[in-house]
């Protein structure tokens, strides 16, 4: 695979393209099916008891981690309306009868892996810090973590890590899933190419990273209702990034 070299207009090109291709095909619908059941599954878990609050901030980052696995069915209406074929909606699950569907799951087991590795070196790290006690009410664990020496020692250690699963996961996946829908290729070959594509542009991908993380923390606020329009918006420029990058 030729991994080209791209520039800041580029990445501009990509989110503009990203954006039509939702205008055309809007999907934030299917995206708040997907949201909600998670929102609501840890807010009821929330209600019956504390447990979960240290892990919330974790669980809702970890978006970042699975967005390029959810993105797929964004890759491929993106792809079927370039090429000028029906882009509806109902294609996005055609994912299922690609020949690259084994290796897709195989690098979303990798993905969910690294997701699981993630919550539980967060759960570590409170633990750590804090102990195995359970914050009493919300404003208990608000007050632990913004108001307390150890808190912000979290948050600074929970960061670093966070930032080292994200930049493992952005090389491992930004053009990974997109190429294998778009080529027959292996797993390995897939993320060979991506980690090459994230080297040859360093400056770029940064940038491009730093906007994903961006645009998720906007959709999350507030109760996540950005996020139905943000990840389809990310995952369609995802699509025209890798088509930057890679020689067609």
């Amino acid at each position: 695979m030729i991994v080209q070299k791209i520039g800041t207009a580029d990445l501009a090109d990509a989110l503009a393209k990203g954006f039509a291709d939702f205008k055309a095909v809007p999907t934030h619908l299917i995206f708040v099916c997907l949201i909600y059941p998670i929102v609501v599954l840890v807010a009821a878990r929330t209600a019956a008891g504390y447990e979960v609050l240290p892990l919330l901030f974790p669980l809702l980052a970890g978006y970042t981690l699975i967005g390029p696995l959810a993105a797929v069915g964004m890759y491929e209406l993106s792809r079927r309306r370039e090429k000028g074929l029906d882009s509806s909606r109902r294609h996005l699950f055609d994912v299922l009868r690609s020949p690259s569907l084994p290796a897709i799951a195989t690098l979303g087991v990798v993905l969910m892996a690294i997701y699981f590795a993630w919550l539980f070196a967060a759960q570590a790290m409170y633990e750590r810090f804090f102990g195995a006690a359970v914050p009493a009410s919300i404003g208990e664990f608000l007050l632990q973590v913004f108001a307390t020496p150890s808190g912000w020692s979290l948050i600074v250690a929970g960061s670093g890590v966070g930032f080292l699963f994200a930049a493992v996961v952005f090389a491992l996946s930004v053009v990974s899933f997109p190429l294998l829908l778009d080529r027959r290729v292996g797993a390995l070959t897939a993320v060979v190419t991506s980690i090459r594509a994230v080297r040859a542009n360093p400056i770029p991908m940064a940038l491009w990273g730093l906007i994903v993380a961006g645009a998720m923390l906007v959709g999350s606020v507030p109760f996540f209702v950005g996020l139905a329009v943000a990840l389809p918006v990310l995952g369609h420029s995802s699509w025209h990034l890798y088509r930057k990058v890679v020689q067609p």
